[in-house]
């Protein structure tokens, strides 16, 4: 039995593509006698004419790699574009930097661990990129008796 023009007409009422329509081979002869537009609309609305659903695209490997992306993975060399300065911003990086030092000395200041008159001193030393980070800011402080016992 040929339903090649029944197969066409369905496809282009539900405007999907030959292969996603499925006729059911139960009803052969309703099949053959629709010959009409109208006539394959009835069946599509029977339910005789079917249309397969389309697959898509599955996110459960997307959904994975993010998740490892997450807990820091996936973030190599080989991964990388761009230089690092364009990734990671010198100017913001520079300004943590010297934020984290002066909220530390701040803190110092108001506590009042620090010597009189050394505030001034080593706030400029840290404008001056004196120190690499906090930890060296400290045991510079440490080292020339700058913090109150």
């Amino acid at each position: 039995m040929n339903l090649k023009l029944q197969k066409k007409l369905a496809s282009k009422i539900t405007k999907v593509g030959k292969n996603k329509i499925k006729l059911d081979q139960k009803a052969g002869e309703e099949l053959k006698e629709a010959i009409t537009k109208e006539d394959i609309r009835s069946l599509i609305n029977e339910g005789v004419i079917q249309v397969k659903d389309s697959k898509g695209i599955s996110r459960g490997r997307a959904r994975k790699t993010h998740i490892q992306k997450k807990k820091g993975r996936r973030r190599g060399h080989g991964k990388r574009k761009g230089s690092k300065n364009a990734r990671t911003d010198l100017k913001r990086t520079w300004i943590n930097h010297v934020r984290s030092q002066r909220k530390l000395l701040k803190g110092l200041k108001t506590e009042g661990k620090l010597k009189e008159g050394s505030y001034r001193e080593i706030y400029n030393k840290i404008k001056g990129n004196y120190f690499r980070s906090k930890r060296h800011l400290i045991l510079y402080l440490k080292k020339n008796n700058l913090i109150k016992k």
